[in-house]
């Protein structure tokens, strides 16, 4: 945080669940002070019962090789690789006696969220940060306002999609975070705690601005899982006012270059994790 930036203001915090797998209470990890004074997260269990994986990581010499250690635990044990993506696209999704049953996969949900984050892949993902961290999103389609609604429901029948809900689709993405925190740590970033990422939009009907610091600095409320990209070249494209966060490595789930093949990858986007984050904004 600057020096000189304004005192964070007293605001409840986005509503959330009473419990959660990271170990931090939810109005905390969803706080403007947690997103300024971040701590390493991890998800209970995961890598103590994947050791073979972190044993891999470990043993890789380079960005590289890790990514073909995590790909290849992946295809082992959730038969997820590249490959198997384009033969499920092909023909995974034909009825009748000989069609192939569908696999679901984390590369099927990154693939779909680059396409449009209100799709049912998005709510699974967003569904997702709800059962690990704890907070509930604040829009998909429209905005989650006082439960029940039919924007509730929407989402919540998405979200338990049942083709989406096979091949233990939550702990691949359990184990995704846990290889992007990993790799953030030991290549992408080893010695910072936070990234300066950009989000152009075009008002901020998706958002709720829970304080106003100054003429162009607000406390934001973000959706619990959100898109940001590193370029403000590319924010710019997509909105008339752009907001720059430092966002903490430990809220990101995932960015380019940790996967081959093309995911999420022609805009520089990263997958965060959300909540209240003070937010410098300029207008174009």
């Amino acid at each position: 945080m600057k020096p000189d930036a304004a005192p964070l203001p007293l605001a409840p915090p986005p509503a959330g669940h009473s419990t959660n797998l990271v170990g931090v209470p939810a109005g905390l990890l969803a706080s403007a002070a947690f997103n300024e004074h971040p701590l390493r997260l991890h998800i209970s269990g995961v890598r103590e019962t994947n050791p073979a994986l972190f044993r891999m990581l470990e043993d890789a010499t380079s960005p590289e090789e890790a990514m073909e250690a995590f790909q290849k635990y992946m295809a082992a044990v959730f038969g997820v690789d590249e490959m198997g993506e384009r033969r499920h696209r092909s023909a995974g999704d034909r009825t009748g006696p000989g069609a192939r049953h569908f696999r679901s996969s984390y590369r099927r949900l990154l693939q779909g969220w680059g396409f449009d984050a209100n799709n049912p892949e998005g709510a699974v993902l967003k569904g997702w940060v709800e059962s690990r961290f704890g907070l509930l999103p604040t829009f998909h389609k429209a905005p989650l306002g006082r439960y029940p609604s039919a924007a509730w429901m929407t989402y919540v029948e998405e979200k338990m999609c049942g083709r989406f809900h096979n091949n233990a689709i939550q702990l691949q993405l359990d184990l995704l975070y846990e290889y992007c925190q990993w790799m953030l740590a030991r290549y992408r970033f080893p010695s910072r705690r936070h990234l300066t990422l950009y989000r152009g939009v075009n008002d901020l009907s998706e958002h709720h601005v829970v304080a106003t610091l100054g003429k162009r600095e607000a406390i934001v409320r973000q959706n619990n899982l959100i898109s940001f990209t590193d370029d403000r070249e590319v924010a710019d494209q997509f909105g008339d006012t752009l907001l720059e966060v430092q966002v903490p490595l430990s809220k990101i789930l995932f960015c380019n270059g940790l996967l081959p093949g093309p995911v999420l990858k022609g805009e520089g986007e990263f997958l965060v994790i959300g909540g209240d984050y003070r937010v410098q904004m300029s207008y174009y």
